[in-house]
């Protein structure tokens, strides 16, 4: 008679130290990118006009809500590729969004946002998540708010793992309207980047290749925990407690 074979045991301890180590890593990427266009984060918002800066979140609302459609849909015509290409195809599109200045770049800006989100929903799925879901198109949404690669951020955040709301049929509408503050600071930055003069190709290629790394490997942590939690049967609540452990540990050493 065949022996029933058990279960691996999960080294808990071990995976969350694999995602704090993402974590940490994904925002690196930002220093180059400031670097290669020689700016400081802080200040790149003011090379916008004020009108743009006021109407910035309306903006990131309407693209937020163009690219939940567009990249679902999507997904029955053009498989989910390889990171890499993800990455290539964004500097691409940021190169000539930035090689017209901030026009050129105002147009882009849902284009990137929908392969940002596409490129969540691929990672949602190598985690075992079905995107058809509501709750996981809630999420994928949800971790824009992890901001982005130029912002200050220590890893001691780590809220959007587990905030929720009640999911209804307005669920997804309602984080969109939850992050869109928060990520449009984000988005002005990348349009403050690619407006700069002469660099704007190569400051729009930059900051495409910076953000689709960034929120792929946000989205390796979000669903990472999340599965994590499901194969062990631990609240995400505490899991997300250890992390920052594990995220304050790193940032000692």
């Amino acid at each position: 008679m065949p022996k029933t074979q058990l279960p691996a045991t999960i080294d808990v301890e071990a995976e969350l130290e694999k995602i704090a180590r993402r974590y940490k890593a994904a925002g690196g990427v930002g220093i180059n990118v400031l670097n290669l266009i020689g700016g400081q984060a802080e200040n790149l918002l003011d090379r916008l006009p004020a009108s743009v800066r006021k109407q910035l979140e309306g903006a990131t609302v309407r693209a937020l809500d163009h690219a939940m459609s567009a990249a679902h849909k999507s997904r029955g015509h053009v498989p989910d590729q390889a990171s890499w290409l993800n990455s290539a195809v964004s500097a691409a599109m940021g190169a000539v969004g930035g090689a017209g200045g901030l026009p050129t770049a105002l147009a882009e800006l849902p284009v990137t946002t929908t392969l940002l989100l596409r490129v969540i929903e691929g990672v949602a799925v190598e985690h075992g998540f079905d995107p058809e879901l509501e709750s996981v198109r809630f999420d994928c949404v949800q971790v824009f708010s992890a901001a982005g690669p130029l912002s200050d951020d220590d890893g001691s955040d780590l809220a959007f793992l587990t905030a929720r709301i009640a999911l209804s049929g307005k669920a997804v509408q309602t984080i969109i309207h939850k992050v869109a503050p928060r990520l449009a600071v984000v988005m002005g930055q990348k349009l403050a980047a690619q407006t700069v003069p002469i660099l704007g190709a190569v400051a729009g290629a930059a900051t495409n290749y910076a953000y689709t790394s960034y929120y792929q490997d946000m989205a390796h942590v979000h669903f990472g925990l999340r599965k994590l939690a499901i194969e062990v049967d631990v609240a995400p609540e505490e899991l997300n407690k250890r992390l920052v452990v594990k995220m304050r540990a790193l940032t000692v050493a």
